[in-house]
């Protein structure tokens, strides 16, 4: 046995998959936290680490029940620290060592180690015959495995020492761990050498099984060859006696079907070249197997193959006004191209994109024109593709290669001339395998898509004759280029007339189908449809008030069912049984007349809105705060308004230095919804008139417009949506910018009758329309004037253009709320 030095704690390094042996010198990477500062500790001593393996690889966190007990303490010579987080170390084994005692676990394992010294004293002829017999095994194991280099031999032949002989010839054979760890754990030299070459013998008798199932695999591989040497013959002779089997006959049948498919002259080139290539290639070849794909998609393709268009007028206005009720620009679109296509017999496709609100129709429009046109009809969804192989395709060069959306979706259609829907064209993203929506430029161009190439067919594609239709949700995230291909046609919303008729002539007639519920089962009151669609939804769309009917039908086909009613109606009063408790208040607008908070109308994506815009005056230095989750651009707005106040602190009233005596504070709920834009600049000025002058904003009156430094009324955006938002809130007067009165006709009749319109083109005169001429809670510097008897100025205000009708929107700003 070697000697014992006295035992001592050193920090523990647990090693997975490998085992040191006294006198190695290897690399490490270390990356576990509990390893690294396990080598710090070590480098700040005497450089001395225990290096013990894991008894289970896999273990990402060992306990010392995980390690083995036997290990080698090793002197690190060199630390590096790797760009990637790692430690790389240069370790040189000393001594075997056993744990006694683990000292500590946390921040690293420290173990009390007992050193045991190499036997020196062995020099008899047994350790001499097993050092010799161990070279003579290793040998031949380098022979058969291959795995290590022959000089490795010459250096393990230069050792002398036996018990090291026995450490170099383990550390440098493929061994398993328990096997490496057991010769670790053999401290006696004669024993460790017999372990040794018992763990050879083994190792020879599996490479010599390896080497004759290599030899069987080659003779099975020869006889491989030779077979496929025989079927190219039998190919041959069937050629020559005209028989169509195998590879021959498939040739065939593609030749024949190429005599009989109608394409342009390159594509029959193109797929008569790739048939002489499928045929000169073998049929074991990989790329066999491509170049047939490829074929089958050339067939597939539509290249002349379309339908003829219903040109009749009177039946495509029929077929969209049974799917649809209202969307009149979109309608009056397609019969100016179908007029035209009755003119010219020929027109390249339009492209036109939808933009609207989420259930306003977009994507079951696409449906209804191309049941009005006859056409074939192909929907695909753009939402979160960030790929630009998604719209061209990949190359054939590639693994899995296919075609682009485009040609996968002509060839689902099978003709030319389909309507072709980009549902979410909005949505699509960018990274680093490319911009899609760069892609679609190509597409969407009518002077280029007549040949556009695909990564895949390679060949230009005519895509000219195909009506594209894309729909999203809002402008501000398409790439202007893109955006100029277009012709964008805004769908707003629908009025609370408009969804009644949808409800009762389309939405409860599916519903009811879809549950089994004929007229004799199931009749709901429009006044009942009105209630619901003011107290159950909110929305610029239709989609949940299908919810709510759907709900409705569940609850009648229960009672029916369950025998409790024959049949159920459905009024105004049983509303509530259905549906429970309404979850909207009908109208938003205040309940009434108060300081300091003005109603603004608003554009989001989802439709119009109303928002509160309030202002509270409080005892300070002249502070300024603004709330509410607002943009940059609002802020300016803000303060813009803020100092027309000012400005006007004569003709109004107000204490010129109140600004040095108060702080004013201007919050905008809800405070979690990111709001941005210049619209609400006229609402919180008019906020701020009311909440300095003690004179209460009229809780009828909504508002939009933004304000200069001067006063002046600067024409928004959105007006459309924010015109019916204020219908739908219940308000009676809207006050909007005089520049806006171009876009009057688009908002619907029903709206402009309910609605008294202010149309404005200084804040002067909406501070007339929208504030009350009583003082409700003066301020207190106005309290002070009235002691002392002062008069208060008049507001000299210009009169305001009152009209009995309201103008459209244009286009809303971007953002999740926009004033």
């Amino acid at each position: 046995m070697g000697t014992r030095k006295e035992p001592r704690v050193l920090p523990l390094l647990p090693l997975r998959g490998i085992v040191v042996f006294p006198t190695m010198v290897l690399h490490l990477d270390v990356g576990r936290e509990k390893s690294v500062r396990a080598l710090e500790r070590s480098m700040v001593e005497d450089n001395l680490i225990v290096l013990a393996t894991q008894e289970e690889m896999h273990v990402e966190t060992p306990t010392p029940d995980d390690i083995f007990r036997m290990g080698t303490v090793a002197h690190i010579k060199q630390m590096l620290k790797l760009p990637n987080g790692t430690i790389r170390v240069l370790v040189e084994g000393l001594r075997r060592s056993r744990i006694l005692s683990y000292e500590q676990e946390e921040p690293y394992f420290a173990v009390r180690v007992e050193e045991i010294e190499e036997q020196r004293d062995v020099e008899d002829n047994e350790t001499e015959a097993l050092m010799r017999t161990a070279l003579n095994h290793f040998e031949q194991y380098i022979r058969l495995s291959r795995k290590v280099s022959p000089e490795t031999l010459t250096a393990v032949m230069d050792i002398d020492e036996p018990g090291r002989l026995a450490d170099a010839i383990a550390s440098h054979m493929a061994l398993k761990i328990r096997d490496k760890q057991a010769i670790l754990e053999t401290v006696d030299v004669k024993a460790r050498l017999e372990k040794l070459l018992e763990i050879l013998n083994n190792e020879r008798e599996v490479l010599e099984l390896e080497r004759k199932i290599g030899l069987r695999v080659k003779k099975q591989m020869e006889r491989t060859q030779k077979e496929y040497y025989l079927r190219e013959q039998m190919k041959a002779i069937q050629r020559e006696l005209g028989e169509r089997e195998g590879r021959a006959g498939e040739i065939e049948e593609l030749r024949e079907k190429l005599k009989k498919f109608d394409a342009p002259q390159n594509i029959k080139e193109k797929i008569e070249k790739e048939i002489d290539r499928l045929e000169k290639m073998p049929a074991t070849s990989a790329e066999s197997a491509v170049i047939r794909t490829y074929i089958d998609w050339l067939f597939a393709l539509p290249w002349t193959q379309r339908t003829e268009d219903n040109l009749d007028l009177a039946h495509a206005e029929k077929v969209l006004n049974e799917d649809h009720y209202g969307l009149e620009k979109v309608k009056e679109r397609i019969l100016e191209y179908l007029a035209v296509q009755n003119l010219v017999g020929k027109l390249k496709g339009p492209i036109l994109c939808l933009v609207g609100p989420p259930g306003v129709g977009k994507t079951s429009l696409g449906r209804s024109i191309a049941r009005a046109l006859g056409r074939k009809f192909v929907r695909v969804s753009l939402g979160g593709v960030r790929d630009e192989a998604e719209i061209r395709g990949h190359r054939r060069t590639y693994v899995g290669a296919l075609p682009g959306r485009i040609i996968q979706g002509m060839k689902n259609a099978g003709t030319v001339n389909p309507v072709f829907l980009l549902d979410e064209i909005d949505k699509m993203a960018m990274d680093f395998r490319g911009d899609p929506s760069a892609a679609l430029l190509e597409v969407l161009d009518p002077e280029q898509n007549h040949a556009f190439s695909d990564h895949y067919i390679e060949e230009p594609y005519d895509l000219s004759q195909v009506m594209f239709i894309a729909t999203a949700n809002t402008t501000h995230t398409i790439p202007r280029p893109l955006l100029d291909r277009m012709e964008v046609i805004h769908l707003s919303g629908y009025t609370e007339v408009e969804k009644l008729h949808i409800a009762r002539d389309y939405l409860l007639p599916k519903q009811m189908k879809e549950h089994g519920l004929g007229k004799d089962k199931l009749q709901v009151h429009d006044e009942a449809l009105m209630k619901i669609i003011r107290r159950y939804t909110r929305e610029a769309g239709v989609r949940n008030l299908e919810r709510q009917l759907a709900t409705l039908c569940r609850k009648a086909a229960k009672l029916i069912v369950s025998g409790e009613k024959k049949r159920v109606v459905v009024t105004p009063n049983t509303v509530e049984t259905y549906l429970g408790k309404p979850k909207y208040r009908y109208g938003v607008a205040e309940k009434k007349d108060q300081v300091g908070v003005a109603t603004g109308l608003a554009w989001t994506e989802a439709g119009g809105d109303t928002l509160s815009v309030e202002v509270s005056v409080l005892p300070g230095k002249g502070k300024l705060t603004l709330t509410g989750h607002l943009g940059d651009v609002m802020k300016e707005s803000a303060q813009a308004a803020f100092s027309y106040i000012r400005s006007r602190w004569e003709v109004l009233g107000i204490d010129p230095e109140f600004h040095e005596k108060t702080d004013v504070h201007i919050h905008v709920p809800e405070g979690a919804i990111p709001k941005d834009g210049p619209s609400a600049g006229i609402t919180i000025a008019t906020a701020l008139a009311s909440a300095l002058t003690g004179r209460p904003v009229s809780r009828e009156v909504g508002m939009t417009g933004e304000i200069t430094l001067r006063g002046m009324v600067l024409p928004i955006g959105g007006v459309k949506e924010k015109v019916l938002s204020a219908h739908r809130a219940g308000l009676k007067t809207v006050v909007l910018p005089k520049e806006n009165e171009k876009d009057l006709d688009d908002v619907p009749e029903t709206v402009r009758a309910d609605l008294r319109f202010v149309l404005v083109e200084h804040m002067d005169e909406v501070l007339k329309v929208a504030l009350k001429e009583e003082v409700v809670a003066p301020p207190a510097w106005l309290k002070e004037r009235a002691d002392d008897g002062e008069e208060k100025p008049e507001a000299a205000v210009p009169s305001a253009a009152v009209l009995e009708r309201g103008d459209a929107g244009r286009e809303g700003d971007a953002g999740s709320v926009r004033m």
